[in-house]
């Protein structure tokens, strides 16, 4: 039986490969992307079903990484890690769903939550969060789709501004000035209420 030698298992790529590295490596040996996806696609999913639900976020997963595959020679070395411009790949994907994520935002801001009959304080912060929720799915109907994309990118996805700004291709001044408008913008929908007021870090 003929050897190949140039087969790779992905079980044979360090760990401590950064994601440029993997990327320039899958060049050469294509079946090497899929450590990547290994690294990633969980996140990617999560992001996806919080977006467009869990009906939609499989499929998006895949489109993105299958986008990311056939791009992976222009993917910008300097970047070791590759969540910016997975993300960057899933708003574009997302984007081609706005009218499914528009129908689950919309649902969201009709929901009614009631408080349980055993309540404590474990649940106190779970039943304020669930109770927000209807209002910022709200919120968020009132924004532009690109406002949508960088304010969820930042909360959600948890990118640093410097991450959100590579993910959408714009300088990152741009993203403080719009995020610092946009969380005014939710606050004031939320009565004063800010479920963003973590700030992410930066590095």
């Amino acid at each position: 039986m003929r050897e190949d030698r140039h087969v790779v298992s992905v079980r044979d790529i360090p760990e401590t490969l950064d994601d440029s590295a993997l990327i320039g490596h899958s060049l050469s040996e294509p079946e090497t992307f899929a450590a990547l996806f290994d690294r990633h696609a969980d996140e990617i999913h999560r992001y996806a079903a919080r977006r467009l639900g869990p009906e939609l976020a499989e499929d998006v997963t895949a489109e993105v990484f299958l986008v990311a595959f056939r791009g992976r020679a222009r993917y910008d070395r300097s970047w070791p890690d590759a969540r910016p411009w997975l993300y960057g790949i899933a708003t574009r994907v997302v984007s081609q769903h706005r009218r499914a994520e528009r129908r689950r935002t919309h649902a969201l801001s009709r929901m009614s939550v009631d408080r349980p009959a055993t309540f404590d304080d474990r649940s106190a912060d779970r039943v304020t969060a669930e109770q927000l929720q209807p209002r910022l799915a709200r919120a968020l109907t009132r924004l532009s789709a690109a406002e949508r994309d960088l304010l969820l990118l930042v909360a959600w996805a948890d990118l640093t501004y410097e991450d959100a700004a590579l993910a959408l291709g714009v300088p990152v001044g741009t993203v403080r000035s719009r995020l610092h408008r946009l969380r005014a913008k939710v606050r004031r929908a939320l009565g004063g209420n800010d479920p963003f007021a973590e700030e992410p870090q930066h590095g």
